[in-house]
């Protein structure tokens, strides 16, 4: 289990650094755009991604 977590937490941080590592500008952008945001929208948008991640998660889980 502690590989599939490993192997997990590498996933995450190849996806979140392709943005600053393709198109820097414009991740720049998004995240001064976002920083904007109120609380409240910036709680829904987290809120939405850690379902999400955790309804892909549920099915991707190798079932016994």
């Amino acid at each position: 289990m502690n590989n599939t977590l490993l192997v997990a937490l590498g996933l995450v941080l190849v996806v979140e650094g392709l943005g600053p590592m393709l198109v820097p500008k414009k991740w720049r952008e998004m995240v001064s755009e976002m920083s904007a945001l109120p609380d409240t929208t910036l709680r829904r948008i987290g809120g939405c991604l850690v379902v999400a991640g955790a309804v892909i998660a549920y099915m991707m889980w190798p079932s016994k």
